[in-house]
Protein backbone atom coordinates (compact mmCIF):
# COMPACT_ATOMS: atom_id res chain seq x y z
CA UNK A 1 0.00 0.00 0.00
CA UNK A 2 3.09 2.54 0.49
CA UNK A 3 3.88 2.63 -3.62
CA UNK A 4 0.53 3.97 -4.28
CA UNK A 5 0.09 6.47 -1.52
CA UNK A 6 3.81 7.70 -2.59
CA UNK A 7 2.90 8.24 -6.41
CA UNK A 8 -0.21 9.69 -5.62
CA UNK A 9 1.66 12.32 -3.19
CA UNK A 10 3.96 12.54 -5.90
CA UNK A 11 1.08 13.14 -8.65
CA UNK A 12 -1.40 15.59 -6.92
CA UNK A 13 1.54 18.48 -6.96
CA UNK A 14 2.08 17.84 -10.44
CA UNK A 15 -1.15 17.76 -11.73
CA UNK A 16 -2.14 21.06 -9.43
CA UNK A 17 0.67 22.86 -11.41
CA UNK A 18 -0.39 21.71 -14.65
CA UNK A 19 -4.08 22.67 -13.76
CA UNK A 20 -2.48 26.35 -12.36
CA UNK A 21 -1.07 26.78 -15.79
CA UNK A 22 -3.78 26.14 -17.81
CA UNK A 23 -5.92 28.39 -15.70
CA UNK A 24 -2.63 31.50 -16.01
CA UNK A 25 -2.41 30.71 -19.72
CA UNK A 26 -6.35 30.62 -20.51
CA UNK A 27 -7.25 34.15 -18.65
CA UNK A 28 -3.96 35.40 -19.92
CA UNK A 29 -5.26 34.82 -23.32
CA UNK A 30 -8.54 35.91 -22.91
CA UNK A 31 -7.57 39.16 -21.21
CA UNK A 32 -7.36 42.44 -22.83
CA UNK A 33 -3.73 43.15 -23.96
CA UNK A 34 -1.06 44.66 -22.14
CA UNK A 35 -0.54 45.36 -18.57
CA UNK A 36 -3.13 47.50 -17.74
CA UNK A 37 -5.33 45.27 -19.65
CA UNK A 38 -4.74 42.83 -17.41
CA UNK A 39 -4.49 44.57 -14.34
CA UNK A 40 -8.21 45.95 -15.32
CA UNK A 41 -9.26 42.24 -16.33
CA UNK A 42 -8.89 41.49 -12.41
CA UNK A 43 -11.09 44.81 -11.52
CA UNK A 44 -13.75 43.72 -13.70
CA UNK A 45 -14.16 40.46 -11.95
CA UNK A 46 -14.98 42.20 -8.51
CA UNK A 47 -15.55 45.86 -9.31
CA UNK A 48 -18.52 47.40 -11.43
CA UNK A 49 -15.55 50.34 -12.54
CA UNK A 50 -18.10 53.30 -13.11
CA UNK A 51 -15.98 55.55 -14.89
CA UNK A 52 -17.55 58.65 -12.91
CA UNK A 53 -16.73 56.78 -9.71
CA UNK A 54 -13.36 55.76 -10.38
CA UNK A 55 -10.12 57.80 -10.11
CA UNK A 56 -8.12 58.94 -13.35
CA UNK A 57 -4.37 58.85 -13.53
CA UNK A 58 -2.36 59.91 -16.68
CA UNK A 59 -5.84 59.81 -18.50
CA UNK A 60 -7.11 56.48 -17.61
CA UNK A 61 -9.29 55.42 -14.70
CA UNK A 62 -7.75 52.62 -12.44
CA UNK A 63 -8.76 48.92 -12.68
CA UNK A 64 -10.95 49.70 -9.56
CA UNK A 65 -13.54 52.41 -8.34
CA UNK A 66 -12.24 54.56 -5.60
CA UNK A 67 -14.35 52.20 -3.17
CA UNK A 68 -12.37 49.15 -4.68
CA UNK A 69 -9.09 50.99 -4.99
CA UNK A 70 -8.78 51.75 -1.40
CA UNK A 71 -10.19 48.28 -0.09
CA UNK A 72 -7.71 46.45 -2.16
CA UNK A 73 -5.09 48.97 -1.76
CA UNK A 74 -5.84 48.83 2.21
CA UNK A 75 -5.67 45.23 2.19
CA UNK A 76 -2.26 44.63 0.16
CA UNK A 77 -0.41 47.14 2.27
CA UNK A 78 -2.11 45.88 5.65
CA UNK A 79 -0.98 42.53 5.56
CA UNK A 80 2.57 44.05 4.17
CA UNK A 81 2.51 45.77 7.48
CA UNK A 82 2.06 42.75 9.66
CA UNK A 83 5.14 40.43 7.75
CA UNK A 84 7.70 42.16 10.01
CA UNK A 85 5.87 40.75 13.54
CA UNK A 86 5.92 37.51 12.37
CA UNK A 87 3.31 34.72 11.70
CA UNK A 88 1.17 35.97 14.82
CA UNK A 89 -2.14 34.50 14.13
CA UNK A 90 -4.57 35.82 16.92
CA UNK A 91 -7.34 38.69 16.26
CA UNK A 92 -6.93 42.19 17.79
CA UNK A 93 -7.92 42.53 21.22
CA UNK A 94 -11.86 44.07 21.88
CA UNK A 95 -10.46 47.70 22.14
CA UNK A 96 -8.67 47.67 18.50
CA UNK A 97 -11.12 45.46 17.01
CA UNK A 98 -13.97 48.24 18.15
CA UNK A 99 -11.93 51.05 16.26
CA UNK A 100 -11.53 48.51 12.81
CA UNK A 101 -15.60 48.20 13.76
CA UNK A 102 -15.96 51.56 13.39
CA UNK A 103 -14.24 52.05 10.08
CA UNK A 104 -16.24 48.94 8.79
CA UNK A 105 -19.51 51.12 9.49
CA UNK A 106 -18.16 54.51 7.91
CA UNK A 107 -18.00 52.13 4.89
CA UNK A 108 -21.07 50.62 4.96
CA UNK A 109 -23.02 54.16 6.01
CA UNK A 110 -21.07 55.97 3.02
CA UNK A 111 -22.07 53.15 0.52
CA UNK A 112 -25.57 53.17 1.18
CA UNK A 113 -25.13 56.65 1.12
CA UNK A 114 -23.48 56.32 -2.74
CA UNK A 115 -26.15 54.06 -3.56
CA UNK A 116 -29.38 55.81 -2.63
CA UNK A 117 -28.10 58.95 -4.93
CA UNK A 118 -29.00 56.52 -7.87
CA UNK A 119 -33.09 56.58 -6.83
CA UNK A 120 -34.08 59.70 -9.17
CA UNK A 121 -35.07 62.12 -6.94
CA UNK A 122 -33.81 61.56 -3.13
CA UNK A 123 -31.25 63.61 -2.22
CA UNK A 124 -29.42 60.92 -0.02
CA UNK A 125 -27.47 62.02 3.02
CA UNK A 126 -24.64 63.91 1.80
CA UNK A 127 -23.03 64.43 -1.20
CA UNK A 128 -20.69 61.51 -1.73
CA UNK A 129 -17.67 61.75 -3.39
CA UNK A 130 -14.49 59.94 -4.86
CA UNK A 131 -12.03 61.07 -1.96
CA UNK A 132 -14.18 59.75 0.66
CA UNK A 133 -14.78 56.64 -1.02
CA UNK A 134 -11.52 55.86 -1.50
CA UNK A 135 -10.51 56.44 2.59
CA UNK A 136 -13.63 54.74 4.13
CA UNK A 137 -12.20 51.51 1.43
CA UNK A 138 -8.81 52.02 3.14
CA UNK A 139 -10.54 51.49 6.42
CA UNK A 140 -12.37 48.21 5.42
CA UNK A 141 -9.18 47.07 3.49
CA UNK A 142 -6.71 47.46 6.49
CA UNK A 143 -9.26 45.75 8.51
CA UNK A 144 -9.05 43.29 6.20
CA UNK A 145 -5.53 42.84 6.64
CA UNK A 146 -6.12 42.29 10.16
CA UNK A 147 -8.38 39.79 9.84
CA UNK A 148 -6.94 37.76 7.28
CA UNK A 149 -3.46 37.55 8.01
CA UNK A 150 -3.61 36.35 11.17
CA UNK A 151 -6.72 33.14 9.66
CA UNK A 152 -4.26 32.67 7.39
CA UNK A 153 -1.42 31.89 9.82
CA UNK A 154 -3.57 29.82 12.31
CA UNK A 155 -4.63 27.32 9.46
CA UNK A 156 -1.30 26.89 7.46
CA UNK A 157 1.51 26.99 10.29
CA UNK A 158 3.01 24.21 12.46
CA UNK A 159 4.08 27.29 14.97
CA UNK A 160 2.45 30.53 14.51
CA UNK A 161 2.89 32.93 17.39
CA UNK A 162 -0.37 33.41 20.22
CA UNK A 163 -0.03 37.23 19.61
CA UNK A 164 -2.03 39.53 17.67
CA UNK A 165 0.05 41.59 14.64
CA UNK A 166 -1.91 44.93 15.96
CA UNK A 167 -1.37 44.86 19.84
CA UNK A 168 -0.71 48.91 20.79
CA UNK A 169 -1.99 51.98 19.95
CA UNK A 170 1.15 52.82 17.71
CA UNK A 171 1.09 50.03 15.47
CA UNK A 172 -2.33 50.98 15.14
CA UNK A 173 -1.72 54.46 14.37
CA UNK A 174 0.86 53.46 11.67
CA UNK A 175 -1.60 51.45 9.97
CA UNK A 176 -3.79 54.27 9.98
CA UNK A 177 -0.93 56.34 8.92
CA UNK A 178 -0.14 53.83 5.65
CA UNK A 179 -3.64 54.15 4.44
CA UNK A 180 -3.51 57.65 4.70
CA UNK A 181 -0.16 57.93 2.97
CA UNK A 182 -1.99 55.50 -0.06
CA UNK A 183 -4.56 57.66 -0.24
CA UNK A 184 -2.03 60.66 -1.00
CA UNK A 185 -0.49 58.50 -3.20
CA UNK A 186 -4.37 57.92 -5.52
CA UNK A 187 -5.20 61.46 -4.80
CA UNK A 188 -1.97 63.10 -6.43
CA UNK A 189 -3.21 61.86 -9.91
CA UNK A 190 0.57 61.67 -10.75
CA UNK A 191 1.25 59.54 -13.98
CA UNK A 192 4.28 57.97 -12.99
CA UNK A 193 2.70 56.11 -10.69
CA UNK A 194 -0.40 54.50 -12.93
CA UNK A 195 1.13 51.48 -13.20
CA UNK A 196 2.29 51.11 -9.66
CA UNK A 197 -1.28 51.78 -8.52
CA UNK A 198 -3.19 49.87 -11.55
CA UNK A 199 -1.01 46.35 -11.13
CA UNK A 200 -0.83 47.05 -6.86
CA UNK A 201 -4.37 46.81 -6.61
CA UNK A 202 -5.61 45.01 -9.61
CA UNK A 203 -3.25 42.50 -8.82
CA UNK A 204 -4.40 42.21 -5.04
CA UNK A 205 -7.93 41.00 -6.13
CA UNK A 206 -6.24 37.72 -7.51
CA UNK A 207 -4.06 37.47 -4.72
CA UNK A 208 -6.85 38.11 -1.77
CA UNK A 209 -8.75 35.65 -3.63
CA UNK A 210 -5.99 33.03 -3.67
CA UNK A 211 -5.24 33.03 -0.23
CA UNK A 212 -8.75 32.65 0.64
CA UNK A 213 -9.05 29.79 -1.62
CA UNK A 214 -5.96 28.50 -0.56
CA UNK A 215 -7.05 28.45 3.15
CA UNK A 216 -10.27 26.19 2.06
CA UNK A 217 -8.10 23.98 0.15
CA UNK A 218 -6.06 23.01 3.34
CA UNK A 219 -9.47 23.32 5.44
CA UNK A 220 -10.86 20.51 2.94
CA UNK A 221 -7.77 18.61 3.06
CA UNK A 222 -7.56 18.22 6.81
CA UNK A 223 -3.81 19.30 6.40
CA UNK A 224 -4.08 22.48 9.10
CA UNK A 225 -1.04 23.18 11.26
CA UNK A 226 0.76 20.91 9.16
CA UNK A 227 3.50 23.11 7.11
CA UNK A 228 6.75 24.53 7.94
CA UNK A 229 7.98 26.70 5.69
CA UNK A 230 7.06 28.51 2.49
CA UNK A 231 8.36 25.79 -0.04
CA UNK A 232 6.09 23.62 1.11
CA UNK A 233 2.81 25.58 0.52
CA UNK A 234 3.27 25.80 -3.02
CA UNK A 235 0.85 22.66 -3.82
CA UNK A 236 -2.24 24.29 -1.63
CA UNK A 237 -1.51 27.83 -3.34
CA UNK A 238 -1.89 26.44 -6.94
CA UNK A 239 -4.71 25.08 -5.92
CA UNK A 240 -5.98 27.99 -4.24
CA UNK A 241 -4.90 30.40 -7.34
CA UNK A 242 -6.20 27.98 -9.86
CA UNK A 243 -9.76 28.38 -8.39
CA UNK A 244 -8.84 31.97 -8.15
CA UNK A 245 -8.62 32.36 -11.92
CA UNK A 246 -11.15 30.38 -12.57
CA UNK A 247 -13.47 32.39 -11.00
CA UNK A 248 -12.17 35.78 -13.03
CA UNK A 249 -12.54 33.78 -15.81
CA UNK A 250 -15.08 32.58 -15.52
CA UNK A 251 -16.73 36.17 -13.86
CA UNK A 252 -14.82 38.16 -17.13
CA UNK A 253 -16.04 36.04 -19.92
CA UNK A 254 -20.08 36.23 -18.41
CA UNK A 255 -19.84 40.12 -17.88
CA UNK A 256 -18.15 40.36 -21.40
CA UNK A 257 -20.88 38.34 -22.89
CA UNK A 258 -23.79 40.47 -21.17
CA UNK A 259 -22.36 43.33 -21.66
CA UNK A 260 -20.25 43.53 -25.08
CA UNK A 261 -17.30 46.07 -23.24
CA UNK A 262 -14.49 46.06 -21.03
CA UNK A 263 -15.31 49.46 -19.60
CA UNK A 264 -16.91 49.73 -16.51
CA UNK A 265 -20.97 49.77 -16.25
CA UNK A 266 -22.54 53.12 -16.95
CA UNK A 267 -23.82 55.50 -14.62
CA UNK A 268 -27.97 54.84 -14.39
Amino acid sequence: MAAPTARNNTLLPAVLAVLFIIAAVSWLSFAPPGLLGKADALGYAVCHRIEERSFMIGGRPLPLCARCTGIFLGALFGMLYQLPQGRRAQFPSLRFSLVLGLFVLVFAVDGVNSFLKFIPGFPGLYEPSNPLRLFTGLGVGVTVAVVLYPLFNQTVWVRAADLPAIRSWRQLGGLVLLAALLAALVLSGIPALLYPLALLSGGTVLLLLGMCYTVLWIIITRSENTYERLAQLWPAAAAGFTVALLQVLTVDALRLHLTGTWGGLPMP
